[in-house]
């Protein structure tokens, strides 16, 4: 991948991820991607040999995939918090096809190459093997996005990029596909966390690791009269009635299989061996006409 390609600062990101984890920092978000993952693998009737998690910052997964993986690898992009395997989403250190199931928890957003790790996944996992990840979406600190741009650029005459450009909804559905995943789905929720204002939100997101990596970030600290212009604007545009300020966090859930033989596989055209107007009992029009022709 080429210089001009990338967008984190992935050595950046890895430091501050090590900090946070040194620090016990705010789990939150975490325990409630948890929390929906084991909602939506209990829908899924049958169990996994070997399971792996991938790059999910804190320990999360693995009372989740208790009951549903024999064995259970877990793989952290940082030290801390008892990882058995360091690695890197971007070069994952599984041999193909040696999982059976494999779970990321607000990992992937972060990386430079995401149809690539997409690609290094589906490799991992065995013939009818599931993945199945959480990564934030294009919606995600809309709010503070939007202050702090038009707060800098008030301030400074110019802007810098403060917050990531995360993966729009529209595209993964496509993205697993060109990755060779059967059955891909793509849904997302939108999880609101209030705040009494926006330094608690950037005391959060510093403490989880999450603050600016982006290559492309101006180097310079935030000036003081820019932070405070931004704290008023993200007060004066989005307060809730009561006073609160909403952050927005839009969890995207990706999910889609190794191809296999025995797995649904759409008809071909024409096969069909009755009409779609007799079921729904109504006359059929051909192409061409109107209603009431024919």
């Amino acid at each position: 991948m080429s210089d001009q390609s990338l967008v984190f600062d992935r050595a950046l990101g890895r430091s501050r991820l090590r900090r946070a984890l040194a620090g016990d920092y705010p789990d939150f978000l975490l325990q409630r991607a948890a929390g929906d993952l084991e909602e939506r693998l209990g829908a899924v009737l049958r169990e996994f040999a070997v399971a792996a998690d991938l790059g999910t910052p804190l320990p999360v997964v693995a009372p989740v995939l208790s009951a549903k993986a024999g064995k259970l690898l877990r793989m952290a992009e940082a030290e801390g918090g008892g990882a058995a395997v360091i690695g890197d989403l971007e070069r994952l250190p599984f041999a193909a096809e040696s999982l059976d199931l494999a779970v990321s928890l607000l990992a992937l957003q972060g990386v430079n190459d995401l149809p690539g790790a997409l690609v290094q996944i589906k490799r991992a996992l065995r013939p009818d093997g599931l993945f199945m990840g959480c990564l934030l979406g294009g919606r995600s600190l809309q709010e503070l996005r939007q202050a702090l741009l038009e707060a800098e650029s008030e301030t400074t005459g110019g802007v810098s990029p403060r917050v990531a450009p995360f993966a729009d909804l529209r595209d993964l559905g496509s993205l697993l596909q060109r990755a060779g995943f059967a059955l891909p789905v793509v849904d997302s929720e939108v999880v609101t966390v209030r705040y009494g204002d926006v330094f608690g939100l950037l005391r959060d997101l510093r403490a989880m690791g999450w603050a600016n990596a982006l290559l492309a970030r101006r180097k310079a600290l935030l000036r003081r009269e820019t932070l405070l212009r931004a704290a008023a604007l993200y007060a004066e545009r989005f307060a809730d009635p009561d006073g609160r300020l909403p952050a927005t966090f839009e969890f995207v859930w990706v999910s889609g299989w190794a191809p296999h033989e025995s797995q649904q596989k759409p008809l071909r055209p024409g096969s069909a061996k009755a009409r779609l107007a007799d079921a729904l009992g109504v006359p059929e029009i051909k192409a061409g006409e109107k209603p009431g022709e024919g």
